[in-house]
């Protein structure tokens, strides 16, 4: 009984396990999560082509997973530091000022202290545009090199046209190399003996008489009044009244107003300044040539200021004519003319 007892008083002293305490504990339920990556740092120093540290440059420090750019600026070393920066791939960009923009990539392992190698930077390439202008006298020269290889068909020339509208005036020098390269050209002594030609078949200026001699009367008075034409009117007067003698094409407008225009220009013209005037040049001009003829023209074939009026009017409606040509065909048989606008006819 004692014993029974004694069991009885262990067994509420000591109580069995509960059925939770028996069991062993189970594992944590779902995944374990994963373990923070230990963050790096970059850092490096930027320098310029003689090794001086370059103060102020901009580091902007990019990664290819999109994520926000971190930016430092180089210290008085030229120095410069990311800290807390995620492992991996990274791209440092480096600009200050002038100096050419420079690109690092690199890659940072976890925990890393990375350095990156010594950056260098150098001067910008820099483009620079320079706009070249000619001074007057040598862009006119230029532009009158370029009429003098003007001819229709090749043969004729047709110097004393401007297909530039706003052709730079020419000195007085200019004007007179012009007049004298227009009359010793080949074709002016060709055309002055044409026409002594057929002065010579039709008896004009009979006080030449016929023959050789007769021809070589013709062929002279028509060369001199060529040579003291242009002299006069495209280089002596036009120097002293400020005027340009050559024809500027205008090849835009209706019909009418380009023959108004062609006409009118016979007796008006561009001074040097770019303002029309009244062409003093060519009108008088004409009338001096007509009057200098007198001097070798026959005795029995002047009539005095009636030959001079004559051959004045011949000039200025000869000019007409020849505007009127150039304005509305000679331009299409010029061999070295500029290229015409689409615009223009």
């Amino acid at each position: 009984m004692r014993t029974q007892l004694l069991l009885c008083t262990l067994l509420f002293a000591f109580p069995a396990p509960s059925r939770a305490q028996s069991q062993t504990p189970d594992a944590p339920t779902g995944e374990q999560q994963p373990r923070q990556q230990t963050l790096g740092s970059v850092a490096g120093v930027v320098v310029d082509q003689t090794s001086a540290a370059v103060v102020g440059a901009q580091v902007r420090l990019t990664r290819q997973d999109q994520s926000p750019s971190q930016e430092s600026v180089s210290g008085e070393g030229g120095q410069f530091s990311f800290a807390n920066v995620t492992p991996g791939p990274f791209q440092l960009t480096i600009t200050a000022g002038s100096l050419s923009t420079q690109v690092v990539s690199g890659i940072l392992q976890p925990g890393e202290v990375h350095i990156v190698p010594q950056i260098t930077m150098t001067l910008a390439t820099q483009v620079t545009q320079v706009t070249v202008t000619l001074p007057p006298v040598e862009l006119a020269d230029i532009q009158i090199q370029d009429q003098v290889k003007q001819r229709v068909f090749g043969i004729i020339p047709n110097f004393y046209v401007s297909y530039v509208p706003h052709a730079v005036p020419l000195t007085p020098k200019q004007k007179f190399k012009l007049a004298w390269k227009s009359s010793i050209d080949p074709f002016a002594f060709v055309g002055a003996g044409a026409l002594a030609g057929i002065e010579q078949a039709g008896d004009e200026f009979s006080g030449y008489g016929q023959g050789a001699e007769g021809y070589a009367k013709r062929y002279g008075a028509s060369y001199g009044d060529l040579v003291i034409g242009t002299f006069l009117g495209s280089a002596v007067l036009p120097s002293l009244w400020k005027q340009d003698p050559r024809y500027f094409y205008k090849g835009t407008g209706s019909t009418g107003s380009r023959f108004q225009y062609a006409i009118a220009n016979a007796v008006i013209c561009k001074g040097d300044n770019g303002h029309w005037q009244p062409n003093y040049s060519n009108i008088i001009g004409s009338l001096a040539a007509g009057g200098i003829s007198n001097l070798y023209y026959p005795a029995q074939n002047r009539n005095g200021a009636a030959l001079t009026f004559e051959n004045a009017l011949i000039g200025i409606g000869g000019g007409a004519l020849g505007n009127v040509l150039q304005e509305f065909f000679l331009r299409r048989l010029t061999h070295h003319a500029p290229p015409q606008n689409s615009s223009s006819p």
